[in-house]
């Protein structure tokens, strides 16, 4: 019978720890595994950042600088219109329904309706931007554009 008191580990599943720095006659003492001098074999950490080199200069910073990326710059999850006549008529479509339906990955990211396609049904579309177009073709179905 199986009890807590005669519970065993699986075979395999422990090894027993190797004890470096402890005598030449353990086998791993002397230099205890880290090999000969160098940067790794001192105490503390061997390396201090990633993408260090050894001293030589990194790469990344013998590369030239190019460009510049704005702090401020908003990116937008996109969808078209087309994508909208999967909801049936008269239907509030919020940010929620279009990740449900898998049209949005991201709702962290604002969503904006664009023109592509055609809508054939009165909807009511809540997202964070509409282009101009895509509001039009919205409102012509007869629904409506709410920005939220």
């Amino acid at each position: 019978m199986l009890t807590l008191g005669n519970l065993k580990k699986a075979l395999g599943s422990t090894h027993t720890r190797k004890r470096i720095g402890r005598g030449k006659g353990s086998g791993h003492g002397n230099s205890s595994t880290r090999g000969h001098k160098g940067q790794t074999a001192r105490s503390g950490k061997p390396h201090p950042y990633a993408g260090f080199e050894g001293g030589q200069m990194r790469l990344v910073r013998t590369l030239p600088k190019r460009g510049f990326v704005s702090p401020h710059r908003v990116t937008y999850s996109l969808v078209n219109l087309a994508a909208l006549d999967l909801f049936d008529a008269n239907t509030n479509v919020t940010i929620e329904l279009l990740k449900e339906k898998g049209l949005v990955k991201n709702l962290h990211h604002p969503i904006k309706i664009l023109a592509r396609g055609e809508i054939s049904k009165a909807l009511t579309v809540h997202a964070h931007r509409f282009s101009e177009s895509a509001k039009a073709k919205i409102e012509k179905a007869g629904g409506k554009a709410e920005v939220i």
